[in-house]
C-alpha cells in the first residue's frame, strides 16, 4: 500500500534543507497510531519493512541553504507491504493534523490512499528516492563499507537483498520464485546523501535511476511496496512505475 502526504507551512516561503531524511523519518515513526508498533519499528536492528520518497516540491527554487517552498507547499511518499502500518499511520495523519517538521509546524492538508497499480512480469520503474548497495571490502587489514555503483554486483545484490526480505516478511525459510533487476542507464543520476542520527551523520552514495524488474509478480509488487536496496526504511529505494 501507498500513501501520498501533502503538507504546508503556515509561511509563503518554506525552506527545506538538502539533508531531510531524518526529519522524514521522524515524522514517520511519530504519526504510526499504534504505538506498539511504532516502537518495535524504531528499536528494530533487521527490516523494518517501509520506505518513503524524496520531497516533491511543486514550486520550488534551489538556494544555497536549501530547497525553498515558495508556496509552502510539498509533498511526499510513504509505502509499505504492512497494510496494517499503512492504516496505523492514515490513522495518525488524521488524529494530528499538524506535523513537526525540524522547528516548524506544518499542517496535513491531503492524505491520499493511492489505488494499487497493474503489476506485470516485466516492469521499468524510475526511482522517487536513491538506491543504495553497499559491500564489505578489506583495507589495509581492516573491514570498511564501501558503496557500490550500478552495474552486475550492485543488480545481483539488489535481488538478493529482496528475496531477503520477502522471506522475512511472509516467515518463509526459502522460495522458488525469481527475479531480474537491471537497469538500461538511461537515466543515472548519483547523490550524496547525509543522514544524522543524534550526534553522528553517516553519508551513503545513491543513485537515481531508470530500473528493470522481470521476473515473478508477487516479488514485483513487494519491490514496489517495500523498495529495494538497503536502508529504506531512511528513505531509499522507492519505485515508481514509468
Amino acid at each position: 500500500m501507498r500513501l501520498k502526504i501533502y503538507l504546508k507551512s503556515e509561511n509563503e516561503d518554506f525552506m527545506i534543507p538538502f539533508n531531510y531524511n531524518h526529519i522524514l523519518s521522524s515524522i514517520i515513526y511519530n504519526k504510526i497510531a499504534d504505538l506498539d508498533l511504532a516502537d518495535k519499528l524504531h528499536n528494530s536492528i533487521s527490516f523494518k519493512f517501509f520506505t518513503f520518497s524524496q520531497i516533491n516540491v511543486p514550486n520550488r527554487k534551489i538556494t544555497k541553504k536549501g530547497i525553498l517552498s515558495r508556496d509552502g507547499r510539498l509533498n511526499f511518499y510513504i509505502s509499505s507491504p504492512n497494510d496494517y502500518l499503512i492504516r496505523s499511520l492514515v490513522d495518525g495523519f488524521l488524529e494530528d493534523l499538524y506535523v513537526k517538521f525540524k522547528h516548524e509546524k506544518l499542517f496535513v492538508e491531503k492524505i491520499e490512499l493511492l489505488k494499487e497499480i497493474e503489476f506485470q512480469n516485466k516492469m521499468e520503474f524510475k526511482t522517487l528516492s536513491p538506491i543504495i548497495v553497499r559491500k564489505k571490502k578489506e583495507v589495509d587489514g581492516k573491514l570498511k563499507i564501501w558503496d557500490l555503483a550500478p552495474g552486475d554486483e550492485f543488480f545481483k545484490a539488489l535481488e538478493k537483498n529482496l528475496i531477503r526480505k520477502y522471506l522475512m516478511f511472509n516467515d518463509m525459510g526459502s522460495t522458488d520464485k525469481k527475479i531480474k533487476i537491471y537497469s538500461e542507464m538511461k537515466s543515472v543520476k548519483r547523490k550524496r546523501i547525509a543522514i544524522e542520527k543524534g550526534p553522528q551523520t553517516t553519508y551513503n552514495r545513491g543513485y537515481m535511476m531508470d530500473i528493470i524488474l522481470e521476473g515473478d509478480l508477487n516479488l514485483i509488487k513487494f519491490a514496489y511496496d517495500v523498495g529495494i536496496g538497503e536502508k529504506t526504511a531512511l528513505g531509499f529505494g522507492l519505485l515508481f512505475a514509468s
